[in-house]
């Protein structure tokens, strides 16, 4: 259990601290963070900032937020600021005078805020603990961060509850009044809301569209064959998301669905193998033994979750395929890597291809697609992005990792001490 003091970063004051942060700063310390030499980097370069708000899912939704925070910040001190799911600054509005003073301790559009890279923050820590917090002036582990405060709540995808990104208030102490963590809540909620609203859209559109080439078909243009029925599914190939996740998420025209996990591990291997499988085959990659008979009992069980859900997919067999193109999050990965843009490739690697499966054909595409991202990580790219990738689960405890970034970094760099630290306590 953390004790109630906590000792502050020059070791020359002890305090009464909130467990939350002193929780955090334990966080910090084993991630052998320096606190008074911690300057966030720039995990998304100007180059591919643009890029990065238009695809990112929070970008529709920000003139909500824009309404409900920024339109009263100017003039106020206060910045308002919205990050990906890996603490990286997106949009950072507000008080002009404000963002000055905010950039001398990199609080920028572009730069990383989690935990993992400068402690405890409410953006950063927001996301490591999944709720909103406030964080009060000297209780940032980062001494270059005092003075400041800041409030911060992650928001959700309103479907699957995942984390799209956080929201945060940044200022004097005014930003952590009694009323700005209830304000900020709010404000997530209305933006998973609005999301809602704009897939619900979306879907009716493409519903409309759909009826309206029915329409203009019976009134004398030639109406397709039978064998084709028009489908607003194959407007563009599906996407299941994998990484990261124990189940896959399923995204076609007809919305998004949850697979079950044997379902995940069938749909992801006849999207990777995209020739196709043999019975026998497939059961190998899904069982790990000769269990024909099981797996064909499951693909009637697929094909009805396939059909009932409206996706317009069809598993056809001899040998088992997808007959519509399934985009794997994994390919997005891969192709990123294949045309070097390591820093977006990381962006969208989510975490390990269903980490939770067993299946020896799951394991294999995931071993792959960890040792593609890291030989690409370790040959060629930047150091910013390969310290970024060093601060991932997957990269903390690699030692050739750490020991390429150490060889990166310039002599009098401050973060040599820290990287030294993490290897001596890889190596005990």
């Amino acid at each position: 259990m953390s004790s109630p003091w906590l000792a502050l970063p020059d070791g020359s004051a002890r305090r009464r601290t909130r467990r939350v942060v002193s929780e955090s700063w334990e966080r910090a310390r084993s991630n052998a963070l320096d606190p008074e030499r911690l300057l966030p980097d720039l995990a998304v370069g100007e180059d591919v900032l643009v890029d990065f708000r238009s695809a990112h899912p929070l970008a529709p939704v920000l003139p909500v937020i824009r309404k409900l925070l920024v339109r009263d910040a100017e003039g106020s001190g206060l910045l308002v600021a919205v990050g990906d799911e890996m603490g990286r600054l997106l949009w950072v509005e507000g008080d002009r005078a404000a963002k000055r003073r905010a950039e001398q301790m990199r609080f920028v559009e572009g730069a990383g805020w989690s935990e993992q890279q400068v402690g405890t923050s409410a953006p950063g820590t927001a996301l490591a603990l999944d709720h909103g917090i406030q964080i009060h002036d000297a209780e940032h582990f980062n001494r270059l961060v005092h003075g400041w405060s800041c409030t911060a709540v992650p928001v959700h995808d309103p479907e699957t509850r995942r984390i799209l990104g956080v929201i945060d208030i940044t200022g004097d102490e005014r930003a952590v009044d009694p009323h700005t963590l209830p304000l900020i809540e709010a404000t997530a909620a209305a933006a998973e809301a609005e999301l809602m609203v704009l897939r619900l859209q979306a879907l009716r559109e493409r519903g409309d569209r759909a009826a309206q080439s029915t329409s203009i078909a019976g009134f004398g243009a030639p109406a397709p064959r039978a064998s084709t029925p028009p489908s607003p599914a194959r407007a563009r190939p599906a996407a299941l998301h994998v990484l990261g996740r124990d189940t896959g998420e399923l995204v076609t025209a007809a919305g998004p669905f949850e697979l079950s996990t044997r379902h995940s591990e069938i749909v992801t291997l006849l999207a990777w193998h995209r020739e196709g499988l043999s019975a026998s085959r497939l059961a190998d990659l899904v069982y790990g033994d000769d269990a024909v008979v099981t797996l064909r009992a499951e693909m009637v069980r697929l094909r009805r979750v396939l059909e009932s859900s409206g996706s317009g997919i069809v598993v056809e067999s001899r040998p088992y395929r997808l007959t519509t193109p399934v985009e794997l999050d994994a390919h997005h990965v891969v192709s990123l890597l294949d045309r070097g843009a390591h820093r977006v490739a990381l962006a969208a690697y989510r975490g390990p291809l269903l980490p939770g499966s067993e299946a020896p054909g799951v394991d294999e595409v995931r071993t792959r697609l960890r040792v593609r991202l890291r030989e690409a990580m370790l040959t060629d790219a930047a150091l910013d992005v390969l310290l970024d990738y060093a601060g991932t689960e997957e990269g903390q405890g690699d030692a050739e990792v750490w020991t390429a970034a150490l060889r990166l970094l310039p002599p009098k760099s401050p973060r040599r001490a820290g990287i030294v630290a993490h290897l001596e306590s890889l190596e005990r």
